[in-house]
């Protein structure tokens, strides 16, 4: 029976949901027997420092109690699949299973078990646009050219020129060099957007849709509840792969790539899980950094769910920055009413913290902002802890793309291990600054840590219709350097206000009002319970309950 008058039809889950990623080999190492019994009987070559210092699942299911007194409502786990860890998991050699450097599928299940029933999600990463070059539709595809699986893949004829050119000028993530690599056995060159070990797949090619959906119905019959598709805006290629402009030819090709051919895909895709008995979440990465760009992969109801939108996490602290951002997802996104992302930190960028000088005020302050926007917001392990990225130089990278230090191992205690059961061994990673201070058992206990402030944020805004669920209006504050917007939902309305300045700022809104949180810190002029004395601290963020619009009251 459809809603009557005075109902609205039940929200998604994942509308103004707290998601909160895990990066399984920086999460936490708890089970290194039994990684070494799986590894004698695969035989996996495994680096040494990932074989005796990386996390592992259940490492992750020890502490998804952690997870849930956060209050977040689902965890996202980054690839755990068999990989030669070429790209650290995002090139997988098996789809529908667990590496052992992990666990096994009978872990998982009994982590989403777990999960589920503390009231999680489980969101699981899946890798679409490439596999690894050990995957044996690959190890097929360029046995023969007349392979059955050789066009799973984007292969091209070299020409007659010496040196041989690549078919077009696109260049490859991951160090210099083209997208492409010639391969000597079959005489044809394949395309690949990231490393040489990441051979791109076919989407043209329906068997390859259709052996990917197989993928997705079995972790379905594992209770996964969604997908984050990895590189969704790559999927679909340009009809005869022409070049890049000159202007933009040195930029890598995944970072430009938005082919419509990539829709249909999609579409299909959002058909095939819609159909499944529990339907899950359809989460794209679409590295655009434009959110007009970002938008039409939401379709018109028929693509992706939601789709992260990385221009906040890459903007300036400045209100100027996140006004505009704010202004451009109300014009893209809620005229298609999409719901939007929030995103500060994640496993392929910088910490906050750090990309933000190292102030921890700031950090607060930006945790306030996140957690009171509108849409569904991403917390990256470790930022409720208030980390910066760790040190790696020299022998300890192993990353390609440079992305190690802010995937540097979660401090679980203040001991020399931090919580991880390393017997002596090294971590796969150098900690973090301050993981004998900034971990979790210490902040824990400390009601002004970065920890308890995110417990409190989360908490309120599971409790605050407007927070979770209600419209974002960019308010005045007579202030440039002050970002102020209110959130509504029926009967409740809160107000949001930001000084990004480094100095205390008088505010023209919010004199009088209830102050629900804040970020403090050393500089606070507000505490929750208290009233907003009608100045903003330097730096600081403060969340106000504001009563509705009414006679006397300001609309």
């Amino acid at each position: 029976m459809p809603p009557g008058a005075d109902e609205q039809p039940e929200r998604p889950w994942w509308e103004g949901a707290v998601v909160y990623q895990i990066y399984p080999l920086s999460f936490c190492l708890a089970d290194p027997d039994g990684r070494r019994a799986r590894l004698e009987r695969a035989a996996e070559p495994f680096a040494d420092r990932l074989v005796e210092g990386a996390g592992d699942l259940e490492g992750i299911r020890r502490h998804l109690d952690h997870v849930a007194s956060l209050g977040a409502d689902a965890i996202w786990l980054s690839p755990f699949y068999p990989s030669p860890m070429a790209d650290l998991g995002y090139d997988v050699s098996d789809y529908c299973d667990v590496s052992p450097l992990f666990g096994d599928l009978d872990g998982f299940d009994r982590l989403v078990a777990e999960a589920h029933g503390l009231g999680l999600k489980v969101l699981v990463d899946w890798v679409p646009n490439h596999t690894s070059d050990r995957h044996p539709w690959f190890l097929d595809a360029r046995r023969s050219a007349a392979s059955a699986h050789r066009d799973f893949y984007i292969w091209r004829d070299r020409d007659d020129s010496e040196p041989a050119r690549p078919p077009n000028n696109w260049r490859r993530a991951f160090g210099e060099g083209p997208a492409w690599t010639f391969d000597d056995a079959t005489g044809q060159w394949y395309l690949h957007l990231f490393l040489p070990g990441q051979p791109d797949l076919n989407w043209a090619n329906a068997a390859v849709a259709e052996a990917m959906e197989e993928v997705l119905d079995f972790w379905l019959d594992h209770e996964v509840d969604g997908f984050r598709i990895d590189v969704a805006h790559a999927l679909g290629k340009p009809d005869g792969l022409p070049d890049a402009p000159a202007g933009s030819a040195t930029i890598p090709y995944s970072s430009q790539i938005d082919d419509r051919s990539t829709h249909e895909i999609l579409r299909r895709l959002r058909r095939h899980t819609d159909r499944a008995a529990r339907p899950p979440l359809l989460l794209g990465e679409v590295f655009l950094l434009e959110t007009a760009k970002v938008a039409p992969y939401y379709g018109e109801g028929d693509e992706l769910q939601l789709a992260f939108n990385f221009t906040p996490m890459y903007s300036r602290f400045s209100a100027s920055s996140f006004r505009r951002r704010l202004t451009e997802i109300g014009e893209h996104l809620g005229s298609r009413g999409a719901v939007p992302t929030w995103v500060l930190s994640s496993h392929d960028a910088s910490r906050h913290r750090s990309r933000y000088g190292g102030s921890m005020r700031r950090a607060r302050a930006a945790a306030v902002l996140s957690l009171a926007m509108r849409g569904t917001v991403f917390l990256y392990a470790g930022e409720e802890l208030g980390l910066e990225d760790a040190v790696v130089e020299g022998e300890a990278v192993l990353d390609p793309g440079g992305r190690d230090g802010c995937r540097a191992p979660i401090p679980w205690s203040p001991a020399p291990e931090h919580g991880w059961s390393l017997r002596g061994a090294a971590p796969f990673l150098p900690f973090p600054p301050e993981a004998d201070r900034l971990d979790v058992e210490t902040e824990s206990s400390d009601p002004a840590s970065m920890l308890a402030l995110y417990r409190e944020l989360t908490a309120l805004r599971r409790r605050s219709p407007a927070l979770r669920l209600g419209d974002l209006v960019l308010e005045e504050a007579g202030d440039d350097e002050v970002l102020a917007f209110s959130r509504s939902e029926g009967a409740e309305r809160c107000l949001v206000l930001v000084n990004f300045a480094g100095s205390p700022r008088q505010v023209s809104l919010g004199h009088g009002l209830e102050v629900a949180a804040c970020s403090g810190g050393d500089s606070g002029r507000s505490s929750p319970g208290g009233l907003f004395p009608g100045e903003l601290g330097p730096e600081e963020a403060v969340i106000c309950s504001w009563p509705p619009p009414g006679p006397g009251l300001r609309g």
